[in-house]
């Protein structure tokens, strides 16, 4: 095997998460930064996180606020077109 040609392997790296350190892991730099891990990812720890970006669900609920789905049936109570070709 040659020599001085593998990283330095650092067996109890730090993670970092927001400032704090949440695990240890064995890697080639000392201490890691991450933004999500685990602990705080919602698939891991089964709580529901909602983004609304750009105010998206007001601008629905206030397209599809009140009757708007009652609107085409009045249009259709009229008289019925006659089939033409019978």
């Amino acid at each position: 095997m040659k020599q001085d040609i593998h990283p330095k392997y650092y067996p109890e790296c730090k993670v970092n998460f927001r400032g704090e350190v949440v695990m240890t892991v064995g890697a080639t730099v000392p201490e890691l930064n991450v933004e999500v891990w685990s602990g705080s990812h919602p698939f891991y720890t089964g709580q529901k996180t909602f983004i609304d970006t750009a105010g998206r669900v007001e601008r629905f609920q206030r397209k599809f606020a009140g009757d708007y789905f009652g609107k085409d049936k009045s249009k259709s109570k009229g008289a019925a077109k006659p089939d033409a070709k019978k």
